[in-house]
């Protein structure tokens, strides 16, 4: 699903109007319906709407969506600031057709409010939508500080008001605080970062048939990943397959200490269905994976504590996965430069590979092109330095992305999937649950037994992480997202394979 900026979505709404036709006020009404069907499916005639409109369509849809809950017997106030702003045509009509039994209240200063809002209350921001481009000031930035005070349940139409769609909000900006946020055909960027997405709540798209012609041409370089696209990747295994047809996978980690995370990854990149598995740890680790990753083969360096080389011949596995656990020894280092100067396989690198690699800058320009690196945020900053804010970070991973044509997945509650193309692909799956420890070693074993299986690095990332998110949330259904840990990812990971293929 493309994300459309705040211009584009105007684009697609005038496209709408003129190839459909509709009229920009049957073009609101379908989207206030789909509003109020939404709701009404949530929340019962007995709970009182606390509606507050701007002037502009974003107040048009408030007023549009009070007089159908009212018409369906809710009880609905409906709240106008009077701050002199023009009013838009589509909000003026709406107004007009306000029924006379909703109460109306004209808001000068916040003494004309004299509300006491119930916490069983529902409370509708129709302030502003996408098109907002400064901070809210005076009245409006008043009234969303008293209904970020309230106890009852906040939706935002569209977009929380002061938040802008598509480019950072100025620190210290006045912005509603929703619990949930209804937006229209598609998300918007800022729903996906995680400065933005903080006042964003629970968010869901609803379609209203803004025209599919405008939609198929539009260009943008962010998508969010959606289930029937996972599905259409996934490839069916054959009857007369063997362990051969589904690849040899090298995984090269562990030090003194933390041999869990490699053997948390070699367990995932078998549930992810790699044929074969050979697992490159120090001595120290041989007992270890021999006793808790028995499908694995083994291999040990020299050393007892960490990983000093690499193996010289690696022409027979199809992805060497390396970093979880591996640690930053001097010799560690070495051992990647060495391995860099070979002809390689597919690589997957996390954890300490990528420290080592932002530690030398030698180093990271000698990255095999399609590699895939999976870092967390201060991971990413070691390797391309501070960002100044969620932007600018799409920003770095672009250009990083197009310097060593490789692919980042950036992880986070959206994991976001860089390419040297400049395309950015959000994750729509997982939870708070999978912030712990070891989460993002399961993620590198299924990327690696992906990859060693055949699938391109673009189809690697957007499968691991919508399937290692997918296996978060049905663990959290059972052991709940506080007690979630990062082996129940591996073992869920064969019922998220089932419900992604469905």
């Amino acid at each position: 699903m493309k994300i459309l900026t705040a211009a584009q979505t105007r684009e697609a709404d005038a496209f709408t109007i003129a190839h459909e036709p509709i009229s920009s006020l049957d073009l609101m009404e379908r989207a206030s319906s789909a509003l109020v069907q939404w709701l009404e499916q949530k929340y019962d005639p007995a709970v009182p709407f606390f509606i507050f409109c701007g002037t502009g369509n974003n107040g048009g849809d408030g007023l549009a969506v009070a007089r159908l809950l009212h018409n369906n017997g809710y009880d609905v106030q409906v709240f106008l600031p009077e701050t002199g702003q023009n009013l838009s045509p589509d909000f003026s009509q709406n107004l007009e057709r306000l029924p006379q039994a909703i109460s109306v209240t004209r808001i000068q200063d916040m003494e004309d409010l004299a509300l006491e809002i119930p916490a069983s209350g529902v409370v509708l921001d129709g302030f502003f939508g996408s098109g907002l481009s400064r901070p809210l000031t005076g009245l409006y930035a008043q009234l969303i500080e008293f209904l970020n005070q309230q106890q009852a349940t906040r939706i935002a139409i569209d977009l929380p008001s002061g938040l802008f769609a598509d480019a950072p909000t100025p620190p210290g900006s006045a912005i509603f605080q929703a619990d949930i946020t209804l937006t229209f055909e598609r998300p918007k960027l800022a729903f996906l970062l995680p400065a933005s997405g903080a006042y964003v709540g629970d968010w869901h798209v609803l379609p209203i048939g803004l025209h599919e012609g405008y939609l198929s041409q539009v260009e943008s370089p962010y998508q969010v990943l959606l289930p029937q696209a996972i599905k259409s990747l996934l490839r069916p295994r054959s009857k007369f397959s063997h362990k051969g047809t589904y690849g040899h996978a090298l995984l090269a980690g562990g030090s003194y200490g933390k041999m869990g995370a490699i053997t948390m990854s070699a367990q995932a990149a078998l549930r992810a269905g790699v044929g074969l598995l050979t697992v490159l740890v120090p001595e120290i680790g041989y007992g270890i994976l021999q006793t808790s990753v028995p499908e694995a083969m083994v291999v040990t360096d020299e050393q007892e504590q960490h990983l000093t080389r690499f193996p010289e011949d690696l022409t027979k596995y199809q992805c060497v996965g390396i970093g979880p656990g591996l640690g930053q020894a001097e010799d560690s280092r070495m051992a990647l430069e060495q391995l860099f100067r070979h002809k390689l396989p597919p690589l997957v690198l996390d954890a300490d590979a990528l420290n080592l690699l932002a530690a030398d800058r030698f180093l990271r320009q000698q990255l095999p092109p399609n590699s895939i690196l999976t870092p967390h945020p201060k991971e990413f900053e070691r390797l391309t330095g501070p960002a100044i804010d969620d932007f600018h970070r799409l920003q770095l991973l672009q250009s990083f992305c197009a310097e060593h044509s490789c692919y980042v997945i950036l992880k986070g509650a959206h994991s976001c999937i860089g390419t040297p193309s400049g395309e950015f692909f959000f994750n729509t799956t997982g939870n708070s649950g999978m912030a712990t420890g070891g989460s993002g070693d399961v993620l590198t074993g299924i990327l690696t037994g992906l990859r060693a299986q055949g699938y391109s690095p673009l189809e690697a990332c957007q499968l691991g992480v919508y399937l290692h998110g997918l296996a978060g949330d049905l663990a959290a259904e059972v052991e709940g997202e506080t007690s979630l840990i990062a082996s129940d990812l591996y073992k869920y990971l064969g019922a998220a394979f089932q419900k992604a293929a469905k």
